[in-house]
């Protein structure tokens, strides 16, 4: 028997009930329908629509209902259609007619909205502690790696020396924002749906701040309507998992790249790699590859969740069955994909040498020539002029600036000396750039001191 027929004379197409269940996905939230049901017994309990052997024997029901869940002894069909009318049926097969009453001034309107806020919460705040431990990985190959001379890259072409940990603190300080953006999507997450009923409220005398208190929210949802029809919180949830899926997949990318032979600089250990099947040499990026691959899939849970919405009218409809298809895929993917690069970070190899000699004379000290010029007085916009025409005479003799001598140098510009030609060295040039946030070294040491103390700020912020 459905929990609404009293209405129908007939049951439903077998195929209307397959394509209407949406209990395969929503048993994900077994645990949090057990805990919105415990908390709203008890507030029925309190304000006397129950009376204490109900309240009991209902909360004992709801413990048989979840240890035969966790055990998997019970596991409902899909003619139960979600998992509020499983544990519902359950609890009234185990305990009587009482069980009913469990149903008593809530809708599975604001029981759904309550289950997802306390789903949401949780498993954001896993997310969290998952991109806190990337960054950490980060400042951890910083540590160790930090000091290697890399080229940066404008348009994927050579533009200047840099460190790598330079390079690496970018990554990290994006990944500190998508953290930040999931701790303020946990504040609008912070509100309780239960006991908005379908969408007007209800006429018991129930007690909303109570239901929310027994349930750590700080507040209720202050509008029955907007409790049981808002999503904003769901989108902004996937928004911050899809732009954080962004960053994670330029970084991926940048491993893919860096562990060619092409590049040479890093080797991803062998726990993330995979080989091929005709090629024996091959040691393939699988795991990198994935999480670029898979941020289409976030960022496709976004445009899903929007347009879901769009043209909703209020309150509730049945096409906001299809949120947590998005939701819950969004936050796994974000979840294990954060995971990989961490992993990922941790275990490969630095190839320390790769550049140390192969940038000796490249054109990408051009700059360096330039603002030397500077030094000297030299408007920056004729010293950039002066650098280019040297740039273009190496390439016309093909040559780089390693054949370059005073002598040359003066044929461009007679502020020229002898001391212009100490910061053609590239290492030397990354160290100079000592400006806010530059790459040289004290700069990164100290971007990666504030950052280590982020972290341990929000250490202990969610289970990993």
């Amino acid at each position: 028997m459905a929990l609404w027929d009293g209405r129908f004379s007939g049951t439903p197409d077998e195929d209307m009930v397959a394509f209407g269940q949406s209990l395969d996905v929503d048993l994900q939230m077994w645990r949090e329908d057990l805990q919105g049901s415990r908390a709203h017994v008890r507030m029925l309990g309190e304000v006397n629509l129950l009376d204490d052997p109900e309240v009991v024997t209902i909360l004992q029901g709801l413990d048989q209902v979840g240890a035969e869940l966790a055990a998997g002894t019970y596991q409902p069909g899909p003619e139960l259609e979600d998992v509020h009318m499983a544990v519902e049926s359950r609890l009234i097969e185990i305990v009587g007619p009482v069980g009913a009453k469990l149903h008593t001034a809530r809708s599975r309107n604001d029981q759904v909205a309550t289950d997802v806020r306390l789903w949401l919460r949780t498993n954001l705040t896993g997310l969290k502690a998952q991109l806190v431990d990337l960054v950490a990985a980060l400042l951890d190959r910083i540590e160790a790696d930090g000091d290697v001379l890399i080229p940066g890259f404008t348009h994927l072409q050579r533009g200047q020396p840099i460190l790598l940990g330079h390079h690496l603190l970018a990554y990290a300080w994006m990944v500190s924002r998508d953290v930040e953006r999931i701790e303020d999507a946990l504040k609008r997450n912070d509100a309780c749906p239960l006991g908005a009923g379908a969408m007007a409220g209800t006429p018991h005398p129930i007690d909303r701040a109570m239901s929310a208190g027994l349930l750590d929210f700080s507040r209720p949802v202050p509008n029955a309507m907007d409790a049981v029809a808002a999503r904003d919180h769901l989108c902004e949830a996937a928004s911050a998992c899809a732009i954080a899926m962004t960053h994670m997949s330029r970084m991926a990318e940048e491993l893919v790249l860096w562990s060619t032979a092409e590049f040479g600089l890093i080797r991803i250990g062998e726990a993330y790699t995979t080989g091929s099947s005709i090629m024996p040499q091959k040691r393939n990026p699988d795991a990198a590859e994935l999480v670029r691959g898979k941020a289409g899939r976030v960022i496709g849970s976004l445009q899903a969740l929007l347009v879901m919405v769009k043209g909703l009218p209020l309150a509730y409809n049945r096409d906001l069955q299809e949120d947590r298809h998005a939701l819950f895929d969004a936050l796994h993917t974000t979840r294990a994909c954060a995971r990989m690069l961490a992993g990922q970070w941790r275990d490969m190899t630095v190839r320390r040498d790769r550049y140390e000699k192969a940038l000796e004379g490249d054109f990408l000290l051009a700059t360096e020539l330039a603002d030397w010029l500077v030094t000297r007085g030299v408007p920056f916009r004729e010293a950039h002029h002066v650098s280019g025409r040297i740039v273009a005479w190496c390439e016309s003799e093909d040559v780089d600036f390693t054949a370059l001598d005073v002598d040359r140098l003066q044929t461009f510009h007679d502020a020229f000396d002898e001391d212009a030609l100490t910061w053609l060295s590239p290492r030397a040039a990354a160290e100079r750039r000592t400006s806010l946030g530059g790459t040289a070294p004290e700069q990164i040491a100290h971007q990666r001191d504030v950052l280590r103390e982020w972290c341990a700020a929000r250490s202990g912020g969610g289970a990993v």
